[in-house]
């Protein structure tokens, strides 16, 4: 399979983060050649921008790009490393070169937050796209025309034809070994991998990391329901679409939750909901209507009643308490056990 060398082209945006970069550039540079002279003979790297100014990571580490855009045919993979959303606005010369980019038919990878410039760029239509959970409503707030069945936030990667989105930090070690495993033998790649003590790549169906609440033991199924369920907490899913989303059957997807949490899969859901109905009563100043809808319940009403049974007090109840200041609030404890069981974390609440 050796028919490198395969031609990456990198462009960072400002305030990227480092480990979706290096991580991802270590697995090139350790399979791009033999022995430990960092020689890319299989494969090849380029940082390119605009200009060759330094680009500042996220850290404060700088790294100077060694080329500017030019003939964006020049690579196999062209590669977005994004990083805090809080950047400034992506130039349109490179917003183009990425639609250039996609005309040639390279392939375009979204790191981390890259993948919110790709679609800024519109060369993810009709492309499944995979976000870190925590960006999730982000990105849907930022980008209000996608479809969120096309948006996944419970994988850590997706390839889809010549689009590659990635959930970003350690995912990216993944992402380059499954792309180089398209190129070079594998266990070039595995060898790799083991430099980087790294022995699980290979990960497609791979939850991302542990969502609020769930445990390290939680099975990794759980997991990625739990990701599915948070990602569509205004929407509940049925248990049969989410049990066809993780390839298992319902039966078994009730017997997994039972075993994980102790709870079915609707009961879990539903804490999820109330636990950030409760967020938004401290946090924001939206109606407790819009917070019902957006929370998933069928209204004002449905709110009310599955809170008092949570929290022992109405939502309107709940948000004048969190006005409070601390010396004048009712001691802590008493809570209902369903609290204790449906918010490991309550803490955060009470």
């Amino acid at each position: 399979m050796d028919k490198g060398p395969v031609r990456f082209g990198f462009i960072l945006l400002p305030h990227f983060t480092l480990t979706a970069f290096s991580g991802m550039l270590d697995v090139l540079r350790l399979a791009g050649d033999e022995g430990d002279h960092s020689r890319p003979l299989r494969c090849s790297w380029q940082v390119i921008d605009e200009t060759l100014t330094p680009v500042r990571s996220s850290s404060g580490i700088q790294v100077v790009p060694s080329e500017t855009l030019g003939d964006p045919s020049r690579f196999d993979y062209l590669v977005v490393v994004g990083g805090l959303l809080k950047r400034p606005p992506v130039n349109p010369g490179l917003l183009e070169f990425i639609r250039q980019a996609a005309r040639a038919d390279v392939t375009l990878v979204g790191l981390c937050t890259g993948v919110f410039t790709l679609m800024q760029a519109g060369v993810l239509a009709g492309h499944r796209i995979c976000i870190s959970w925590f960006h999730y409503w982000d990105f849907l707030e930022r980008f209000p025309a996608t479809d969120p069945g096309q948006v996944c936030a419970d994988r850590l990667y997706v390839f889809d034809r010549r689009r590659i989105t990635c959930s970003g930090g350690r995912a990216s070690i993944d992402v380059a070994a499954e792309i180089l495993g398209r190129h070079v033998d594998r266990p070039i790649v595995q060898k790799a991998l083991r430099i980087l003590q790294v022995d699980d790549a290979g990960r497609a169906n791979a939850a991302q990391p542990l969502p609020p609440g769930a445990q390290p033991a939680t099975h990794p199924v759980v997991r990625r329901a739990v990701l599915l369920m948070e990602q569509h907490v205004g929407r509940a899913l049925g248990l049969g679409e989410l049990a066809g989303r993780l390839g298992i059957s319902v039966r078994h997807l009730e017997r997994l939750f039972k075993e994980a949490t102790g709870q079915s899969p609707q009961a879990y859901a539903r804490g999820i909901r109330l636990r950030l109905a409760a967020w938004m009563l401290t946090h924001t100043k939206k109606t407790i209507s819009a917070i019902a809808s957006e929370c998933g319940f069928s209204d004002a009403s449905h709110l009310g009643r599955e809170f008092r049974t949570a929290f022992l007090m109405s939502p309107s109840a709940w948000r004048d308490r969190a006005q409070l200041p601390d010396a004048l609030l009712p001691p802590r404890g008493g809570e209902a056990d369903y609290v204790s069981e449906v918010f490991p974390d309550r803490r955060e609440f009470f």
